[in-house]
């Protein structure tokens, strides 16, 4: 059955990202080490990048081989201005937004902009998905919506072992302390400690 899953990478000391997220640093100042899972080891955003260790690989293959669709925060895309000309998701894209837009395609991968909230964007998702999963991306605002209406079954927290000192926090604003967290998974590799969980709310 398909299902709603999410995933966000986030500091010892509990920040998602670091200060000053923008665009061209999206992960805010000195954030790019959250991400060392991801590309291998050190890295910046102008210069090329390398590739996940093995287990990090799979698990990266693990979650995206089963998404039919993404759902993203307008401040997400814009950060990273549309992860440029041509993204290479192969998968529809939708942005949670306040501001209309026309959906956008770039290569094999469309962007539609919802202005009816989470729940329209993750019905739109559905359909789009066809049968395959539905991947809630972030950032962590976007996310915290999704956790809090209780609409996600899956969700991995990424442990990185760095500390920032400011930025995000996941759950900064979230009022639900009934969700619980169900361990499924615990995935080591050499930056970082993937926690899986199967999400339920306390009162179902």
């Amino acid at each position: 059955m398909a299902k709603v899953i999410a995933g966000i990478t986030m500091s010892l000391d509990g920040y998602v990202t670091g200060p000053d997220d923008r665009p061209g640093a999206g992960l805010g100042e000195g954030g790019e080490r959250l991400h060392h899972w991801v590309f291998g080891g050190p890295w910046t955003y102008d210069s090329p990048r390398g590739s996940p260790a093995a287990v990090d690989q799979d698990y990266l293959d693990d979650v995206f081989g089963s998404g039919g669709a993404w759902i993203v925060g307008r401040t997400m895309h814009d950060v990273v201005d549309g992860w440029g000309d041509d993204p290479g998701f192969g998968v529809p894209v939708f942005v949670v937004t306040h501001r209309p837009r026309e959906t956008v395609v770039k290569g094999d991968t469309s962007f539609e902009f919802v202005t009816g909230g989470i729940d329209d964007a993750l019905a739109r998702a559905r359909v789009a998905a066809a049968g395959k999963n539905v991947i809630v991306m972030g950032g962590a605002d976007v996310l915290r919506q999704y956790l809090a209406a209780g609409l996600v079954d899956e969700f991995t927290l990424t442990i990185a072992p760095v500390l920032l000192g400011a930025g995000k926090r996941l759950f900064d604003g979230i009022t639900r302390t009934d969700i619980a967290f169900e361990r499924t998974a615990v995935i080591e590799s050499p930056f970082a400690t993937h926690l899986r969980f199967r999400v339920d709310l306390g009162d179902e």
